[in-house]
């Protein structure tokens, strides 16, 4: 079964031309559009050229390296990115994701494992909500909040659009689905990225951390830490047609 079709666009950015070549190749010949370019300033010459549904950017970037120009797509754009990374400290991985980034594969990577994180992320993009799919809820109302699930956009009590990356947005979604639920990092993982946890992997808790912000729920009243079991969304929801 295919995992992407052949209209989505994906960039790679990478200085190693080795690995631009293997990874252009490799994707196309699994059956999507893919370019390949070595930096920064080619990344948004692409970008101003033509349409792309994903980059792929690798974090060891000569001069602008990957996290910084994360940071810089995140803060006019919802693109999904995935970071390629060599370092292995955690704490680089837990950054790129707080940059914005939907996902990050550590070096070195089988390129059949980053087609099925590509592959996943798609498909989070592109799917409609399950909670429109199954009743037509048009938005979800919490707080003072309103999450409007057509235009995937995030709504504050003074009325201001709060933008969300892919990832961000999702989370959401499940806890507005899953209200005053524990859900565990497991569970969040799999209804998020749909795949299990890796010891130790706390993407998880770096994305309610970024959620937390964006809701302006520095006091944790909102999403709250349950020791030892997960998270909880502390809200009513209201959801209308």
């Amino acid at each position: 079964m295919r995992m992407v079709t052949p209209s989505e666009r994906i960039l790679v950015v990478d200085d190693d031309a080795e690995i631009r070549t293997l990874l252009r190749d490799y994707l196309r010949r699994n059956g999507l559009y893919a370019e390949a370019v070595a930096d920064g300033a080619t990344m948004r010459a692409a970008l101003r050229r033509e349409h792309f549904d994903l980059i792929v950017l690798d974090i060891m970037l000569p001069g602008e390296d990957g996290l910084a120009l994360c940071r810089e797509l995140r803060a006019h754009s919802t693109l999904p990115v995935i970071l390629l990374t060599a370092r292995v400290e955690e704490t680089d991985r837990i950054v790129g994701l707080e940059m914005g980034a939907d996902d990050y594969v550590p070096k070195p990577f089988n390129p059949r494992e980053l087609l099925a994180r590509i592959g996943a992320v798609l498909r989070r993009v592109r799917a409609l909500p399950p909670t429109a799919e199954r009743t037509d809820v048009r938005r979800l109302r919490f707080a003072g909040w309103t999450l409007d699930l057509l235009q995937r956009r995030l709504i504050s009590p003074q009325e201001v659009v709060v933008a969300l990356s892919t990832g961000e947005y999702r989370l959401l979604q499940v806890f507005l689905e899953h209200p005053r639920q524990i859900l565990g990092r497991d569970r969040l993982l799999d209804l998020t990225r749909g795949r299990e946890a890796l010891p130790f992997d706390r993407s998880v808790d770096v994305q309610v951390g970024r959620l937390r912000k964006r809701l302006d729920d520095d006091r944790t009243t909102l999403i709250q830490t349950v020791r030892g079991e997960g998270y909880i969304l502390a809200a009513e929801v209201e959801a209308e047609r």
